[in-house]
């Protein structure tokens, strides 16, 4: 009987994951105001190594069309810039000698269908780690030999309850970041 809790909850463990990691991805999607999440993937070559932007700069939003950039040592100006123009996240930085100022232009409606789609294909990734969560969770149950058949098909359904639970979390977080993709 602990067996099947443990399988259970192993699976619970990974499609938690699953969602967690959409929910990071959605992040990196802008949706037309600026946060500093949208530097969160650019990389900063500081003292020879590769080094998140957020560990050699304070990165705010002043409002909600501009992200400012303010480098802990000035020295990092240039490099900061060349690393956000590098990252090719479509914005131009410019360096006014204390901080990186970037606009963040208002998306075309092409773009936002692109981000919609972008949006739809991790959702569709979380998915998969969903049911890939429920496929291995249900082969573990089948292995089990001192479970009798009806502890593996209420299993099995507790399992099946569990990934139609996430799926639709899933679509919940999809149509809210859709929402907020589309509203200009």
């Amino acid at each position: 009987m602990e067996d099947i809790t443990f399988i259970i909850d192993t699976a619970k463990e990974a499609m938690d994951k699953a969602v967690k990691h959409l929910e990071k991805e959605f992040l990196n999607i802008r949706a037309g105001k600026a946060s500093p999440a949208m530097l969160g993937s650019v990389m900063v070559e500081y003292y020879g190594s590769q080094t998140p932007l957020s560990q050699v700069a304070n990165v705010n939003t002043p409002d909600g069309r501009t992200i400012s950039v303010q480098p802990w040592e000035k020295n990092m100006l240039q490099e900061i810039e060349k690393a956000i123009m590098n990252a090719n996240l479509g914005f131009n930085p410019m360096n006014n000698g204390e901080t990186i100022i970037i606009n963040v232009p208002p998306l075309t409606e092409e773009r936002r269908r692109d981000l919609a789609k972008q949006a739809k294909s991790e959702a569709e990734d979380a998915k998969i780690g969903v049911r890939n969560a429920r496929k291995e969770a249900n082969n573990d149950i089948k292995k089990l030999e001192d479970a009798s058949e009806d502890l593996q098909k209420n299993a099995e359904t507790d399992i099946q309850d569990l990934t139609d639970n996430y799926v639709k979390k899933i679509d919940q977080l999809l149509t809210v970041k859709e929402a907020e993709i589309m509203t200009v």
